[in-house]
């Protein structure tokens, strides 16, 4: 059934059909409206996707873009991805729109993919500063980006109080006592998402004169393997820590597994904290205490701002920051 052939059936244009379709009732009779809503029901004609974004200049479909993922990884390997695109996907399905997800190594690389699909509106999770202001010169949609640090005027970005974050964490540790801290985290620079965390462990650390040296930061990343590593590297050191700060959940466990291998009993001999939240911290041994992060609140946020660029056709600059807070469990013990 075409909207030609449903035309010819209720004796009415295509373009009332094709009106009553895309939702513009008062370009049609209240009538003519009913009459062809009974055709569509009968007949169960679907829309070609296509040809109705074409005339409506509207895909309906708003795409996520994961960045840095090379052809080894895909986004299941670091299991806040998975939670952050559930919330996502639920946010715009609940308004009628598609999400569509692309992972990919480079920022740029997206642009001509997003340009072939017409799409409304795009999320960039975790793009770094120089890759915004290189995706926005030639980005034709509106954009937010999630977990990102960028104060060019125009950009919309939401993500949490990181530094908040990693201030909990390490005070956290402290107030049990701890001075023999370590750090762990991906490798970072003097920018984004993980040097604003490392920015607030170091400063709570500081104010109780306890030193952050270079020695004392462990590189972890979402491969679990090498978080064992940098477990039983933190277990070995000659510092003897008592305690370590990991900025996030899945590399914390890893860590965990990997001081048990050199026989440190967590949280007797050493207290770990984690980042994040995710529901594994509460299916481990023993259950992790962490910083929690309100990633459903991420994604709406970041969702309303999108539909109104969307909406309004308007251009926004925003950097909306969502509160942590800090989850106590059996992970940290005090000395």
């Amino acid at each position: 059934m075409t909207i030609k052939q449903v035309a010819e059936k209720a004796g009415v244009s295509v373009a009332s059909v094709s009106n009553v379709v895309n939702g513009n009732f008062h370009k049609v009779s209240a009538e003519t409206r009913r009459k062809i809503e009974k055709i569509i029901a009968e007949t169960g004609y679907t829309p070609n996707a296509m040809a109705r974004s074409l005339a409506t200049q509207e895909s309906r479909i708003i795409s996520l873009v994961i960045p840095y993922i090379g052809d080894m990884f895909t986004f299941n390997y670091n299991p806040y991805y998975a939670e952050l695109i559930a919330e996502l996907e639920k946010y715009v399905r609940d308004r009628d729109y598609c999400l569509m997800i692309r992972c990919i190594e480079r920022c740029r690389d997206i642009v001509p993919v997003l340009s072939s699909w017409n799409v409304d509106g795009v999320f960039f999770a975790g793009a770094s500063a120089e890759d915004i202001r290189e995706v926005r010169q030639s980005l034709k949609c509106p954009a937010v980006f999630i977990d990102s640090y960028c104060a060019d005027e125009g950009v919309v970005c939401v993500g949490i109080d990181d530094y908040r974050g990693g201030y909990l964490s390490a005070q956290h540790l402290l107030n049990n006592g701890h001075r023999k801290i370590a750090f762990a985290a991906p490798e970072f620079g003097k920018e984004g998402v993980i040097w604003e965390r490392f920015c607030g462990f170091r400063d709570a650390c500081a104010e109780k004169d306890v030193r952050l040296g270079q020695e004392d930061i462990f590189k972890v990343d979402s491969i679990e393997s090498n978080s064992v590593v940098a477990g039983n590297d933190i277990a070995l050191s000659p510092n003897k820590y008592t305690a370590v700060g990991v900025m996030s959940d899945l590399s914390a466990c890893g860590i965990i597994r990997g001081l048990r291998q050199c026989g440190k009993s967590v949280p007797g001999d050493v207290s770990v904290i984690g980042f994040d939240g995710l529901p594994i911290c509460n299916f481990f041994y023993p259950k992790l205490t962490t910083v929690s992060q309100d990633i459903r609140g991420k994604a709406q946020k970041a969702g309303d701002l999108l539909l109104r660029m969307m909406i309004d056709k308007t251009e926004l600059g925003a950097f909306e920051k969502i509160p942590v807070k800090l989850e106590e469990r059996e992970s940290v013990g005090r000395i």
